[in-house]
């Protein structure tokens, strides 16, 4: 989809000077900060479309008659979706060029989004769902690719920290935002608060994105065969694994494991494909650097208690505490806004030999955070539970300006936009499982609680995600101590 959308070429609009070297001449050394903050834009859309729509699920439950199971498919088949196409963005930039791919990956998401919020049944909204996450996967590997290539190493951190700043107002703003649309408009609204920042990064990405590849190569020097048994293998073993674990619960147990026994059999199937094929999708190699490895171990369940998280806290706060949707949104605004003073900060701060301590710190405030919600019910006051987001969010800021650029100290440059967009791959790889399993295990225990507003049902699943947070923080601990390169 994306890739055919690529091929299409305006003759009414002539290419402004396209070569990286034509747009660093022209605009100096603030070139890469011009090329960042339009990258940003487009993931902030995506990151908007990602988390906004956990406000709405209780109303869309009820719009659409939808069971727990059903309801945790809106953040999941985003999530996967995002999860299947981000290891393209590798190839989509050696074959078509920094300004060709971003664009056609904002369009769709635009699209998507416009389509969603019209849609009149659940198939058509999930689709559309789907949609957006196959242009957020593309989309959002793409600034770290820029940071870790046009930037100085000891810009790094810095850069790595303004991105963070401006991608974490998405969620910051999302929920408060998503929050009164969806108290005054419906849940139609929420899918067009992404559109105007899509219209805004068309424009600036024509202008100011190179038509060359990372590195500046031209893409047509630069292009290679799409690894498409390997794409087939990676889809079927994401989806192969999220059903499964989606049927786990309502009397499919056999079933699920049975899928989840072929996703095994799958991921061992690509990972020999990976190993034999002269052009791999994923260049897996990568996971011989000590570093790279448990950066990624990192990400994945990083990604399962973070993206679990953002789904089990707006449906907790209104179902559980039955805060109208405003009022839950409004819970997590000061949170996001410690977020986004939080990751200039630990940017500005951290080096190479501090990024992996800021890492354990960071999860350790999160798995605390988790670890805490345990004692909140429906007396708690508001300040009380804004406070625990408060110490979760400020471990996300530790966590997020460091991860990327600790996994990727010991990688070579040429293998900057596999790297980076392996580490994206596998957080939210590691969100979409997590929303899966939270939604699945939460049904469960609200099921054996008999009560769909079990409080204890809850706080089970809050200490699932601490648990999982501190599996991270051990492998973020073994980043300290392994060699840098």
């Amino acid at each position: 989809m994306i890739a055919g959308a690529l091929q299409a070429r305006s003759p009414l609009m002539p290419s402004p000077p396209s070569s990286l070297a034509a747009l660093r001449a022209r605009y100096g050394a603030r070139y890469r900060w011009l090329s960042l903050g339009t990258v940003m834009l487009g993931t902030i859309a995506s990151i908007m479309a990602s988390t906004i729509v956990n406000v709405a699920v209780p109303d869309m439950s009820q719009h659409f008659t939808l069971g727990q199971e059903q309801a945790q498919w809106l953040a999941a088949g985003f999530m996967a979706a995002m999860t299947v196409s981000m290891p393209l963005t590798p190839w989509l930039l050696e074959r078509h060029g920094y300004r060709r791919t971003y664009m056609a990956a904002v369009l769709l998401l635009l699209a998507g989004s416009i389509a969603g919020g019209l849609a009149n049944s659940y198939g058509l909204v999930l689709a559309m769902r789907v949609t957006e996450g196959l242009a957020a996967g593309v989309l959002q590997p793409i600034p770290a690719i820029i940071i870790l290539r046009g930037f100085k190493p000891e810009e790094q951190g810095r850069a790595m920290g303004l991105f963070g700043f401006g991608v974490v107002l998405a969620p910051a703003l999302g929920p408060s935002i998503g929050g009164v649309l969806v108290e005054w408009f419906g849940w139609r609204s929420i899918f067009f608060v992404a559109s105007p920042f899509c219209l805004l990064a068309l424009p600036l990405a024509w202008k100011l994105l190179p038509h060359s590849a990372p590195g500046g190569v031209e893409v047509n020097a630069a292009k290679v065969r799409l690894d498409l048994g390997g794409l087939a293998l990676a889809t079927l073993t994401i989806l192969l694994g999220l059903n499964g674990l989606a049927l786990l619960h309502g009397g499919s147990a056999m079933a699920g494991l049975s899928l989840l026994a072929c996703s095994a059999g799958t991921l061992a199937a690509f990972i020999r494909h990976q190993r034999r094929t002269p052009h791999p999708l994923m260049r897996l190699d990568l996971f011989r650097h000590r570093r790279f490895a448990l950066g990624a171990l990192v990400a994945f369940v990083y990604g399962a208690a973070l993206f679990g998280s953002t789904y089990l806290l707006p449906v907790f706060m209104q179902i559980a505490l039955s805060l109208p949707p405003s009022q839950a949104g409004a819970v997590l605004l000061p949170a996001g806004i410690a977020l986004a003073i939080t990751i200039p900060l630990v940017g500005r701060s951290s080096t190479p030999s501090s990024r992996a301590t800021f890492i354990f710190s960071g999860l350790v405030l999160l798995a605390l955070s988790f670890a805490l919600m345990l004692v909140v019910g429906r007396g708690t006051a508001l300040t009380v539970i804004t406070a625990l987001a408060i110490v979760g969010r400020i471990g996300l800021g530790c966590i997020l300006p460091s991860l990327n650029l600790a996994a990727m100290e010991s990688v070579d440059t040429t293998l900057v936009a596999q790297g980076s967009s392996l580490i994206n791959l596998l957080r939210q790889l590691g969100g979409a499982t997590g929303v899966s399993l939270i939604g699945v295990f939460l049904a469960w225990r609200l099921e054996v609680a008999g009560s769909p507003t079990s409080l204890r049902a809850f706080h089970e699943a809050f200490l699932l995600l601490g648990l999982l947070t501190a599996a991270a923080a051990v492998a973020a601990r073994g980043m300290r101590h392994a060699r840098r390169v």
